[in-house]
């Protein structure tokens, strides 16, 4: 097992085999994440945090696009299975302590969002040789950098003074987020030979 991507190519580049499984979880990710922040968008916005689900939708969109570029894709058939349980843990989750449905939507994509963000590291996997003008490599880059700062604004909704009666529903829906989506990125590594440390 290795901490990191490769080995490389005879030419310095990342195995389009790695970049095509690695490239399909994060777009099952953020694409899942897109799809509902389109999803929860309302027609008109009443609330000030609904402007931010409008600018997460498209960083969102953003990352999917970069990724179906930047990637050398190959066949791969062990992604049909993995996509599927991907996207099933995707899905919203009930949440029985909040009644207000468009409330408990938001809450569920913030902790998606957030686990997503903090617990998906891509750049850290990048070996130091690896080629800086790989579109590949520097696509994984540009996505942790813009995930820090789209943890920002989940961060905040999720701390903010709206959610305070409801505070240990999130606590407990954001820990649960954030093992399941650490277990999925953990075994679709390991099915690709890479241990990361918890």
């Amino acid at each position: 097992m290795s901490a990191f991507l490769g080995p490389l190519e005879a030419d310095g580049r990342l195995p389009p085999s790695q970049q095509t499984r690695v490239a399909a979880f994060l777009v099952s990710a953020h694409g899942a994440l897109a799809r509902q922040y389109a999803l929860a968008l309302p027609a008109r916005f009443d609330a000030a945090w609904q402007t931010e689900l409008n600018a997460q939708l498209y960083r969102e969109s953003e990352i999917v696009s970069l990724l179906t570029r930047a990637t050398a894709w190959t066949p791969d058939l062990a992604l049909g299975p993995m996509a599927v349980s991907w996207e099933m843990a995707w899905l919203p989750e009930p949440m029985e302590a909040i009644a207000d449905d468009a409330r408990a939507q938001a809450i569920h994509l913030a902790t998606l969002a957030h686990a997503v963000h903090a617990g998906i590291r891509p750049a850290a996997l990048l070996p130091t040789e690896a080629r800086a003008d790989d579109p590949f490599v520097a696509a994984l880059r540009r996505i942790e950098f813009e995930s820090g700062r789209l943890l920002q604004a989940q961060i905040l909704f999720l701390k903010g003074p709206d959610l305070l009666p409801y505070r240990d529903a999130v606590s407990a829906a954001l820990e649960r987020r954030h093992r399941e989506v650490r277990k999925l990125w953990r075994e679709m590594l390991a099915s690709l030979g890479i241990h990361i440390r918890e």
